[in-house]
């Protein structure tokens, strides 16, 4: 049996990533950057550290790379952050994780500041153990920092947790901890780049999951 769940956040409880990528564009439109909604929205899941030198050349990056990035916060903080919604069942399957003697943990790419919010919005702040922001790591996802400060916090190893994420970023980044992940597709990503980048179940989404919780891997 597993000793702790640790959850991504956007795109796996709350359905965000559209709005983050549309923040995310609009920033690198702002900053002189042609780069779609469809590019950005791919690359939704890591941090900005990530993101960034995706469209950005090292020169591009040292100019405005942190006022892009600092534009792009409180624009989604004001605009964007009022959206946000959780998917369905979102806070019976925390409890459910609750009730199976597990501890709850959060892994998130997002500021801290916006993780306390969404854990209001989630409805689940009274059910989270530990959780990690951005600002708790080095380097974001698909590097395995902030897996690695949740194990830490937690006083377990890979091995003894789950993780469940939307994204390939969040698969490679568990795997890298020795954590194995169940993907979610409600993110948007493809069944086959999750299992492919190393998640061993997937479902629809938290619903799915809640409905099916003895069969998963979470109950074995």
């Amino acid at each position: 049996m597993p000793n702790a769940v640790i959850f991504d956040l956007d795109g796996s409880l709350l359905d965000s990533v559209d709005l983050h990528a549309l923040a995310w564009q609009e920033a690198m439109l702002k900053f002189g950057h042609d780069v779609t909604f469809a590019q950005v929205r791919g690359q939704i899941g890591k941090g900005g550290d990530k993101l960034i030198p995706v469209f950005l050349s090292e020169t591009e990056q040292r100019n405005h790379g942190s006022q892009l990035e600092e534009w792009r916060g409180q624009r989604f903080k004001s605009f964007y952050l009022p959206l946000v919604r959780p998917f369905s069942a979102v806070p019976d399957l925390l409890r459910r994780v609750c009730g199976a003697g597990l501890r709850v943990a959060l892994a998130s790419s997002a500021k801290k500041d916006e993780l306390e919010k969404y854990l209001v919005i989630a409805g689940i702040a009274d059910l989270v153990d530990v959780a990690a922001s951005s600002e708790d790591v080095d380097e974001s996802k698909p590097a395995p920092d902030i897996f690695e400060v949740v194990l830490k916090k937690l006083g377990i190893e890979g091995r003894e947790a789950i993780a469940i994420g939307d994204t390939p970023y969040d698969a490679t980044a568990a795997g890298k901890a020795a954590i194995p992940t169940i993907g979610v597709l409600c993110g948007g990503f493809a069944e086959s780049s999750l299992r492919e980048a190393g998640c061993v179940e997937v479902y629809p989404g938290p619903a799915a999951l809640f409905a099916r919780f003895d069969e998963a891997l979470l109950a074995k």
